[in-house]
């Protein structure tokens, strides 16, 4: 059975929620990534989640300002998390039912990973070979 923590990424790009969202794009840019784990506040708060699909629909459809609006305003929170005991099965059974394309991947609390369909579906491929 294979495992979310087998196929997850271990590198997770943070950001603040106080961040703006020009801050949020230029980190995307600089290392070539589609989303941005938001940090939590507090230890007992979740982490969010920014992706070009939050970013598109805060400045492009609702016309936002780049530089006024934070992280904190445009980011999913909480993101959806799972364990990295989990099966990519069930993971992948999650992400459908829900229409994600990313899950955040917590050992207790801590961030150790980010799942996304791309992930999934690149081990699925490497597997055929």
């Amino acid at each position: 059975m294979l495992t979310v923590q087998q196929v997850m990424v271990p590198e997770v790009i943070t950001i603040s929620p106080y961040a703006t969202l020009r801050e949020a794009l230029s980190m995307m840019r600089s290392h070539r990534v589609k989303s941005l784990v938001v940090d939590r506040q507090h230890p007992h708060d979740a982490y969010g989640l920014l992706s070009y699909n939050e970013l598109l629909r805060a400045i492009v459809v609702e016309e936002g300002d780049v530089d006024l609006l934070n992280v904190y305003d445009a980011a999913v929170k909480p993101a959806i998390s799972v364990g990295e005991d989990l099966s990519v099965n069930q993971a992948a059974a999650m992400m459908s039912r829900f229409h994600l394309n990313r899950l955040v991947v917590v050992r207790g609390n801590d961030l150790i990973g980010l799942l996304t369909m791309n992930d999934i579906l690149a081990r699925l491929i490497d597997e055929l070979d």
